[in-house]
């Protein structure tokens, strides 16, 4: 009998057990949390070191690079795996007790698209070891001398109108008694004068253009008005000077912009396009839809624009012909506020040319509603063709 209940409980103990054994196979598995490894200090360091912006190399007190990043490598700190000569120079002033030491190491020569201007501070590490820091300051140069030659050209801008105005009040003075001359010199004092205001207005208005962002709050427009009332706005001009404006017919395109904008750079394209044609020229405005963009072209038979101007005549103050553009009251300023409007519109504007047969200008907006290119893949200061000779197309003639 107790072996009958012993061989009862160990049968039921097994069966119990194999219950347990099912139903833990049975039950999914919980997946254990995947360690990942920790990356160390020094291997933190090393990341670091090789992905910052600067240039760092580590000198030995022997002059071995002991250590350096590719951008060391980009802005001419190390060459062929040897410092640059300059950089030692002041590590070994480093190493003598000088504290941080400030370096030039601008490329002796100029090749290919490596930075103009690099600058590099020397600081002790300790122990015969020095850490070279380069940086690329070109864009900084570059932005200090269009500074210099913009507050230059400024100066030398309201120096004329302002000298002229003063030199004609003393003429005006010592001719008082003469009714006529008074008159003459009036005349001059009032276009000199009229001359330094729009100088100062076109100067404000670039001012608030240059470095602008794309204007974050657009309204639909239609080129159609833009193109009315800027022919509104240049109509005395062409009128004083004998000058046909044509027009193609209404168009009916939209884009996304800001009116006053679009018509003040329409109007300095046509008082530009005025300006430089002989009297009794003609003058031609047309507009088409092309590949999602909205184009706005002026078309003068004028002097030209020779190829090498073509890619200046976008500088402030740049003038094509200094003495024709002063006869006729041009400050230099309008071609500079168009590249800087369109830009802001996500736009650009073209140009084509040819000396002794005219110029076209064309204003080129994204259209509202079509799948235009994407405008920040292009300069929207480049000077461009057209795809074809504007000769072949109508209203754009260019002789």
């Amino acid at each position: 009998m107790a072996s009958v209940v012993l061989v009862a409980v160990v049968l039921g103990a097994g069966l119990w057990a194999g219950v347990l054994i099912g139903r833990r196979h049975a039950r999914p598995a919980r997946p254990r949390p995947e360690r990942r490894r920790v990356p160390t200090l020094a291997e933190l360091l090393q990341r670091v070191f090789r992905s910052t912006g600067s240039g760092l190399a580590v000198l030995s007190g022997t002059g071995d690079v002991v250590l350096h990043n590719r951008r060391a490598a980009e802005l001419g700190v190390v060459r062929a795996g040897r410092p640059d000569p300059r950089a030692w120079a002041a590590c070994q002033k480093v190493l003598e007790g000088s504290t941080d030491v400030e370096v030039d190491l601008a490329p002796l020569e100029v090749r290919g698209r490596q930075p103009a201007a690099v600058v590099a501070v020397v600081r002790p590490l300790g122990d015969g070891f020095t850490l070279v820091e380069a940086a690329d300051m070109s864009d900084a140069v570059r932005l200090e001398a269009t500074r210099r030659d913009f507050v230059a050209n400024v100066s030398h801008e309201l120096k004329t109108p302002v000298g002229a105005v003063g030199l004609l009040a003393e003429a005006v003075l010592d001719a008082a008694d003469d009714p006529e001359s008074v008159h003459r010199f009036a005349g001059k004092i009032l276009r000199e004068s009229t001359r330094l205001g729009a100088l100062v207005t076109e100067l404000i208005a670039l001012s608030r253009l240059t470095g602008a962002e794309a204007l974050p709050d657009l309204e639909e427009v239609e080129v159609d008005e833009v193109v009315d009332e800027a022919l509104g706005r240049s109509r005395l001009s062409a009128e004083s000077a004998g000058i046909d404006i044509t027009v193609d017919a209404p168009s009916g395109l939209v884009v996304a912009g800001d009116r006053t904008l679009l018509v003040t750079a329409l109007s300095n394209l046509l008082e530009n396009a005025i300006a430089y044609s002989p009297p009794d020229a003609s003058v031609s405005v047309s507009r088409r839809l092309e590949d999602g963009w909205v184009e706005i072209a002026v078309t003068d038979r004028g002097i030209g624009i020779a190829p090498e101007h073509q890619v200046r005549v976008f500088e402030r103050f740049f003038r094509v012909d200094p003495a024709r553009s002063r006869a006729t009251g041009g400050t230099g300023l309008g071609l500079a506020i168009v590249k800087h409007v369109l830009a802001n519109h996500g736009g650009e504007v073209r140009l084509w040319s040819r000396p002794g047969t005219g110029s076209t200008f064309t204003m080129r907006l994204p259209a509202t509603g079509a799948a235009a290119p994407d405008p920040s893949l292009e300069d929207p200061a480049a000077v461009r063709a057209p795809d074809r000779d504007p000769a072949g197309a109508t209203g754009r003639a260019g002789g």
